[in-house]
């Protein structure tokens, strides 16, 4: 009798279910419970699809990795691997594939299983298993660099690790790791300023492209196909060769945003061209491009953002080498895991099988495609599309793709049994760090549930965090292909709209009558912060800064990309530590406020604070508790600062300091210079409203209402 393996709890609520998927899968869903057919998923406005972290470290008991290739259905166009929602036969050793229902035999080699014998791959944690495949793995050496480099902003360095061959047909003509390691420490070692004199009111000649092209090509011949890292470190602009973003001439600025717009930045579009196809070079070898920039001018990040953005590869952005910052960031790149190996993979290839009903529309995030069709690659395109499969280049444990996909159906009837669930598997090849080749298998299922009579039950598994950072990545994929900002700004407002028209509670025409579902009511504000992000608006940022930060936001974890989206906000007080709202309401007199935005950590002294701190008070033995409370903040930014990549700017600030600035452009201008007095909120002055922020956005209030009101309009 074929036995049904459950992976999905009944008893957990939604949203323990959603964190425990997240957990030991690295899965969130836009949506948990899926519409039957095409034209249900079309009205619900946010796209069926999935934030995937492929090396997610799990927290619950693992296996560790199984010594024996996977067990794949049989069927050609099918090929998924034996997983725990497989229905199984014992007695005549047979398993039945969830995706295409085939029947498969086991082989010899699974002969001795039974119920009380299963192997470790149908085990109901195995919903995500490695396997170490048997596959000789040409591997370089690596050597261990984070206190060896010395670099200024003259340097351009391209450090590519230099190899030792494991054939042994090849060992007589290259020396030994330990030479290698000293060969490159000295030529480290003798890097020098360059002595060529560089004429008045002209820049220093540099040709970062060409540098690019000739590591690229070294490795491309060396090792095709094989993991590999080019290093790149840019302390200014490519001025001469190919790839160059701007003249010589000192007099001749480098392109700005609005010159982009106006089309008169006349090296974008040629320079831009140069390196996406040196980064599909890279990356059809399995080669990722990092790119550390550190000087107080743009260096072409907008133009050479393709050599991150297909293989996967590190961008930082800083302003010198021999800032902390830096080198903090830099050591954290060769981090290890607690058996020594660094914390990263390479030349990973990710394949999505799905369901039948099911189609995969594409993939956004640090990839390529890997050019595999089959009968579940949709018409639908998105990102990088008509593939069910992609290169990555580079991993590291927070690395995640965004990833569509299309329900197919034409119609509901007899198609999807009541109570069905549709299958979706994620098998991730790639090379360890310690030089294995490994496949890891993710299989998790959904359940079904028709359009109309199921709309609670599909409200219900709508994961608005989840749906947020999808939506955010899909309106930065619009922004960085070509589309103007103000129209991509009007698609994330139509979308949300009609979202709040779908899943809201309102008699028509009247917004006081709105409510929200409760795990539909953050989404708004995610997306009032969306819209004020520096994902969004280029406005007192440079092209370099933007591609920098949607560079980040393409591939990190959930919870992170919240953060960049609406920064969190701490208060320290006398009675204790707690989040509060992101608000010009939550600055008052006697709070330190922690504002973690993900690529900044500040701590903000309000007035009263600031006075005492100033006046000494935290010195005193009498008031321990005034400096244990200013230190509290300082401890849990330093925790922040510890584990984070690439590691954020820290600022210490007060109330009408300079760099307050920072915090005044995030919070909610709840209370500006024109609808407030001091210390009144609305025009209340009995309230404490904290400090007014001189700007002329809206603020959430008045968003919400306009949001309210176009959502229960009649004619909208």
């Amino acid at each position: 009798m074929l036995q049904q393996h459950q992976a999905q709890p009944a008893g957990p609520s939604m949203a323990e279910f959603i964190e425990n998927q997240e957990n030991n899968e690295g899965v969130r869903f836009s949506w948990n419970v899926w519409p039957t057919t095409r034209v249900e998923a079309t009205r619900m406005v946010v796209p069926v699809g999935c934030l995937f972290t492929l090396l997610k470290k799990r927290t619950a008991d693992v296996c560790p990795p199984l010594l024996y290739d996977p067990l794949r259905c049989t069927r050609q166009q099918c090929q998924a691997i034996l997983n725990p929602l497989c229905q199984v036969d014992f007695r005549s050793k047979l398993w039945m594939c969830c995706f295409c229902f085939l029947r498969n035999q086991f082989p010899s080699n699974y002969t001795n299983m039974s119920e009380s014998n299963q192997p470790a791959e149908l085990f109901p944690k195995s919903s995500t298993i490695e396997y170490t495949l048997a596959v000789s793995v040409l591997w370089p050496s690596i050597l261990q660099c984070r206190s060896k480099f010395r670099i200024n902003t003259e340097t351009i360095l391209v450090a590519s690790y230099l190899h030792q061959w494991h054939q042994k047909e090849c060992a007589s003509s290259l020396c030994s790791q330990a030479t290698s390691e000293l060969l490159l420490q000295d030529i480290i070692g003798d890097l020098r300023r360059d002595p060529w004199p560089t004429q008045s009111g002209h820049r220093s000649l540099r040709a970062t492209g060409a540098a690019i092209t000739i590591a690229v090509g070294l490795l491309e011949a060396c090792y095709p196909n094989s993991g590999g890292r080019i290093m790149t470190f840019v302390g200014g602009a490519c001025l001469y060769g190919p790839g160059m973003v701007v003249d010589d001439e000192l007099k001749n600025p480098i392109r700005s945003h609005h010159d982009i717009e106006k089309d008169s930045a006349k090296f974008v579009k040629k320079a831009n061209k140069f390196y996406e196809g040196v980064a599909k070079r890279a990356a059809a070898n399995g080669h990722a491009v990092d790119l550390y920039a550190c000087a107080l001018d743009q260096v072409g990040l907008y133009e050479m953002k393709h050599l991150c953005n297909l293989t996967g590869g590190h961008m930082v952005l800083g302003d010198s080498f021999n800032s902390s910052l830096f080198k903090q960031t830099f050591q954290r790149v060769f981090v290890q895991d607690d058996d020594g190996n660094l914390e990263m993979a390479f030349n990973a290839t990710v394949e999505v099988k799905t369901s039948r009903e099911l189609k995969v529309s594409g993939c956004v995030g640090p990839c390529t495609s890997a050019n595999i069709k089959g009968p579940n690659v949709s018409e639908v395109e998105v990102g990088v599309s008509g593939t069910s499969g992609w290169k990555v280049s580079s991993l590291t444990p927070t690395s995640t793709l965004t990833i569509i996909f299309e329900v197919s159906n034409s119609s509901s009837s007899g198609e999807i049994p009541q109570g069905g669930r549709g299958h979706v598997q994620f098998i991730t090849h790639y090379q360890h760090s310690s030089g294995q080749h490994r496949c890891r298998v993710t299989t998790v299922a959904r359940q079904w549930a028709e359009g109309s009579t199921g709309i609670g039950a599909i409200g219900a598994g709508f994961d608005q965090e989840a749906a947020a950072v999808l939506m955010a990545r899909l309106a930065v994929h619009r922004a960085d292909s070509d589309q103007e900002g103000s129209d991509v700004l009007r698609w994330v407002d139509r979308m949300l709209i009609r979202l709040c028209q779908k899943f809201g509670e309102f008699i028509p025409n009247d917004p006081n009558s709105y409510r929200f579902q409760e795990n539909f009511s953050l989404y708004p504000q995610f997306m009032f912060h969306l819209r004020r992000s520096q994902f969004l608006q280029v406005f007192n940022n440079s092209p370099d800064e933007t591609s920098f930060y949607r560079c980040i936001l393409n591939r990190e974890i959930t919870m992170d990309c919240l953060t960049m989206i609406q920064p969190v906000l701490y208060s320290y007080s006398f009675t204790g530590c707690e989040p509060v709202m992101l608000d010009s309401s939550s600055i008052q007199p006697d709070r330190i406020l922690l504002l973690d935005s993900f690529f900044l950590l500040l701590i903000f002294h309000g007035e009263t604070m600031d006075a005492w701190r100033k006046e000494g008070y935290h010195e005193k033995e009498e008031y321990a508790n005034f400096r244990e409370l200013l230190q509290a903040p300082v401890d849990d930014a330093q925790d922040l600062l510890a584990t984070r990549f690439p590691v954020p700017r820290y600022v210490i600030t007060e109330q009408g300091g300079s760099q307050a600035r920072f915090l005044l452009s995030k919070v909610n201008p709840s209370q500006t210079h024109n609808n407030a007095l001091y210390g009144g909120v609305f025009g209340d002055p009995s309230a404490d409203g904290g400090a007014p922020v001189l700007t002329d956005d809206v603020s959430m209030q008045v968003f919400m209402d306009h949001l309210k009101k176009l959502a229960v309009a009649s004619t909208a």
